[in-house]
């Protein structure tokens, strides 16, 4: 996968980062308190045959996963993995090498990463027990505002499958839930999920 220079770009993509976590909107669900008892003891499931530690950091336990090497690549190259090691607390939906495949090769050019790695970030750590409340909450959806500043939207499909919604109308599932770190949690999908197209200023003539 072809890098791509960086300078200047993380301290775009923390901006970003800041500007998500400062904005308040009555339409989205308060940043969730943790579900999960302070005693209890959870153990991580596994992704690709490796153990995802709770002792480690967001982008520490993704980069253990070969079914996220070209997430993690991307999630540095954009600058937003600067926020998957700090001491916030943050929901990620990371797609597997095989669904950022179907994205073309254009799309990752330097100024649409911070965007398509912004959108894969939620403040807050919202596990599965966290999403089925504010869904219920929501009258059977959630809309929440990633890192990127635009929205996902979570209902159920059945009974106990949660699904996500991207702005351009593109469904995933969540493969694995809950994989706990120190600073927030980690979900699989089997989907990339995109940001809308950016308004677009029209010069005149």
């Amino acid at each position: 996968m072809k890098r791509y220079a960086i300078a200047g770009f993380a301290a775009g993509a923390a901006m970003m980062i800041g500007g998500a976590l400062g904005a308040v909107s009555t339409a989205m669900p308060a940043t969730p308190a943790s579900t999960t008892p302070a005693s209890a003891e959870i153990m991580n499931p596994m992704i690709a045959g490796q153990a995802m530690l709770r002792s480690r950091n967001l982008l520490e336990n993704i980069s253990a996963s070969p079914d996220h090497s070209v997430l993690v690549t991307a999630m540095k190259d954009s600058g937003i993995a600067d926020a998957l090691k700090s001491d916030g607390q943050f929901t990620v939906f990371a797609p597997t090498n095989s669904a950022l495949s179907s994205l073309p090769g254009q799309m990752l050019s330097q100024a649409k990463l911070a965007r398509l790695m912004g959108y894969l970030v939620v403040p807050g750590k919202y596990d599965s027990q966290a999403l089925l409340k504010v869904i219920g909450e929501g009258g059977g959806e959630a809309k929440l505002r990633t890192v990127q500043g635009g929205v996902l939207v979570a209902r159920m499909n059945g009974p106990t499958n949660i699904i996500l919604t991207d702005e351009k109308g593109n469904t995933a599932d969540i493969a694995i839930y809950d994989v706990y770190d120190k600073n927030g949690v980690l979900h699989v999908v089997d989907r990339m999920l995109e940001p809308g197209t950016p308004t677009r200023q029209v010069a005149g003539n």
